[in-house]
């Protein structure tokens, strides 16, 4: 009976068609078993370099392709596209089977002849070979074939092997950038090959070599099951793990390691995988972030991810001021407002010349951040991040301010956030046993020092102890640490990713250019950079649109929503982000005024499958949607004024506060996967990359 493959790539190919398109296609797969008893719409190619490939018709505009073994009844669909790009694609593309993994490979024959007889034709010069330390016996075991192998040879940078990423046969491609990375001919083995090879390999069994590659090819039968694999192709996406990362989430560590990139390069990914891997083999884990509404997403995740519940009971998906209130006893969670009253109090009792802000950060940003519980440590230490200088005098009456306020705190059993992290980490301290083997963090650039006190007291010091998935220049809140400063030493246990798998290159270029110039320190005191992300998938410019009046701006939202539904995107997929609630939940009246079903998140609750998700820029921190509306982005509104710190008062918080403000909206751009759409009313914020878009 003959059975059809979709391959993974091709679930990327369906999210990006026009609805009624998608439906053609899922009929014609449904047909699929007719279709090849009769011979109708498999058409013969000419002019390409593998007979093997064939088109399979989907309507008149669109085109099928898929791989015919010449023996064996499986068959594997790999894209669907227009007509003439689809013939476009396959033309010089060829099937081989890679003789370590005895899995199928799809390559293009012309760019790797390109690369060749270009590097075949440059002056020689005194550069070493790239691979002159492997001997060819090695590359062949680890699957390098004649061409690559041929390839290989001329290399003599990193770069020129970076830059076919994605145009080579992908684990080729991974063995030799593992090779180029310092990595041994074993270690490639066991993490990118696999630790254990088909025993007999035959060349030209292509049925058999995409059997054996249920990660990359899913096998149907009948139409229940294809609809159970195409019913949330997005979601399956967004859980998949490129091979280039697998190394990172698998790989033992001797201590705490980090993994870093920038948006969409495939941390979260990571880390998931990771909380699973872990969990299999037996630990206790915690899979920890900072915003609830991000745990949630992280929980989705990993149930489509995991489905032994055994598995999933081992791991504890929670924010850590979560993990801190259940070690903190007993308290009164201090609000914002009744906070800011008892400072305003401790002012005008000492009638001090500070405002509320300025104590409420210095306690925030030094005293608790660096953990001084004296008025002589105080005194004493630098106040890094901190740009008002302060006397010997100021600093005593600072000191006071905050241990008056502390007091009150004391007598009335008031917390806040910090405080409680502050409690847990001593309960956790005199504790018998740990409550975690492992510990993983996603997001990790938005922990205050007082986190990561809690993270590091709630995992024993040891081998994989804990996990950290970072990029500085997504940090939206002013919570800037030194890992070394709260007993995390890295060590070179370090993992840098570059390759952005969610982002077009046009909205990621785009959103790049906002921060360009911008000084971004990482979590163990050196420069961050993003020199070298970069996507490999191509669409639309980011949509910009500025409109005199607020609803004008709105109803431009509601033909932008409109165009994606109509194009086939789900509502779930869509997400929309202002900086404020009140705008955010202005364009959710406005939206449903029109008949467009959408749903609010907040800290506490999610959209439900139907709904466009509407909400701020900073809780779409972690979420990803196939199209993005940022509203709001005028003058007036990012940088948002209440969050900047006068220049007057600070002129480094200042500072600081306007780069965060950035890197907010650099964020919220960076969840967009195909459209962007960004609009302001007024002036348009500084902030925006207008000349580019």
């Amino acid at each position: 009976m003959p059975r059809l493959g979709i391959h993974q790539d091709f679930l990327q190919d369906l999210i990006r068609l026009e609805r009624p398109v998608q439906q053609k296609v899922l009929d014609t797969i449904k047909k699929f078993e007719q279709t090849v008893h009769t011979g109708a719409h498999l058409e013969k190619l000419h002019n390409i370099r593998d007979p093997r490939f064939k088109s399979i018709r989907i309507d008149l505009k669109y085109r099928g392709i898929v791989l015919v073994p010449e023996q064996g009844d499986h068959f594997t669909l790999l894209r669907v596209d227009t007509h003439d790009e689809a013939y476009d694609w396959v033309r010089h593309r060829r099937a081989t089977v890679n003789m370590a993994t005895g899995h199928m490979e799809i390559r293009d024959d012309a760019i790797i002849h390109t690369a060749i007889e270009a590097m075949s034709h440059t002056p020689v010069q005194a550069a070493r070979p790239l691979f002159e330390h492997v001997s060819d016996a090695d590359l062949i075991r680890l699957g390098i074939d004649d061409q690559m192998l041929e390839f290989a040879r001329m290399l003599t940078d990193v770069a020129m092997l970076e830059a076919l990423d994605g145009k080579l046969p992908q684990v080729q491609f991974d063995v030799l950038f593992g090779l180029a990375a310092g990595m041994s001919p074993e270690a490639v083995w066991n993490d990118v090959v696999g630790a254990a090879a088909p025993e007999k390999i035959d060349p030209d069994d292509l049925a058999t070599a995409t059997k054996r590659m249920p990660h990359k090819v899913a096998l149907v039968e009948g139409p229940e099951e294809l609809m159970q694999l195409f019913d949330r192709p997005f979601a399956r996406w967004r859980v998949y793990l490129h091979p280039l990362q697998s190394a990172a989430a698998f790989q033992s560590y001797s201590g705490p390691a980090q993994v870093t990139g920038g948006p969409g390069t495939g941390k979260t990914v990571v880390a998931l995988h990771r909380a699973r891997h872990l969990a299999q083999q037996g630990g206790r884990v915690l899979l920890t972030t900072f915003t609830a509404t991000l745990t949630r997403s992280l929980a989705e995740s990993l149930r489509l991810l995991e489905t032994d519940d055994e598995v999933l009971s081992r791991i504890d998906v929670l924010t850590v001021d979560q993990v801190a209130r259940r070690h903190a006893g007993k308290f009164t969670l201090l609000r914002d407002e009744e906070e800011k009253e008892i400072w305003r109090r401790v002012i005008r009792r000492r009638n001090l010349d500070f405002t509320e802000r300025f104590l409420a950060e210095e306690w925030r940003q030094v005293v608790l951040a660096q953990g001084i519980a004296s008025s002589d440590g105080y005194l004493r230490t630098r106040r890094v991040g901190r740009g008002r200088r302060l006397g010997p005098l100021q600093r005593a009456q600072v000191w006071r301010a905050i241990a008056e306020f502390e007091q009150e705190m004391a007598d009335n059993n008031y917390r806040t956030f910090e405080t409680v992290c502050v409690e847990a980490t001593r309960a956790l301290g005199e504790l018998e046993a740990w409550p975690y083997d492992h510990v993983i963090v996603d997001e990790a650039q938005d922990l205050h020092p007082v986190r990561w006190r809690v993270l590091r007291a709630a995992v024993a010091k040891g081998p994989d102890d804990l996990f950290i998935a970072s990029d500085t220049h997504q940090r939206i809140y002013d919570n800037r640490v030194s890992l070394g400063s709260v007993g995390i030493q890295l060590a070179g246990r370090s993992t840098r990713l570059k390759i952005n798998y969610r982002t077009t290159e046009e909205i990621l270029a785009w959103s790049c250019a906002m921060l360009a110039g911008e000084k971004i320190d990482d979590l163990d005191g050196s420069q961050a950079s993003l020199t070298g992300c970069r996507s490999e998938v191509h669409g639309e410019k980011p949509e910009l649109y500025g409109a005199t009046t607020r609803n004008a701006e709105l109803a431009r939202l509601v033909e932008a929503v409109r165009v994606w539904l109509d194009a086939g995107v789900l509502p779930e997929e869509i997400g929309i982000a202002a900086r404020s609630e009140t705008l955010g939940q202005a364009a959710v009246e406005f939206l449903r005024r029109v008949g467009i079903e959408v749903g609010y998140l907040s800290r506490d609750k999610d959209g439900a499958d139907g709904q466009v998700r509407v909400t701020t820029m900073h809780r779409m921190k972690g979420l990803e949607f196939r199209c993005v509306a940022l509203i709001g982005v005028g003058a007036n509104q990012l940088p948002a004024p209440n969050a900047v710190t006068p220049l007057a008062e600070d002129a480094t918080t200042h500072a600081n506060d306007l780069q965060r403000e950035r890197c907010l909206l650099f964020v919220a751009c960076t969840r967009a996967r195909e459209r962007l759409h960004v609009s302001w009313h007024g002036e348009p914020s500084p902030f925006l990359n207008l000349a580019s878009g």
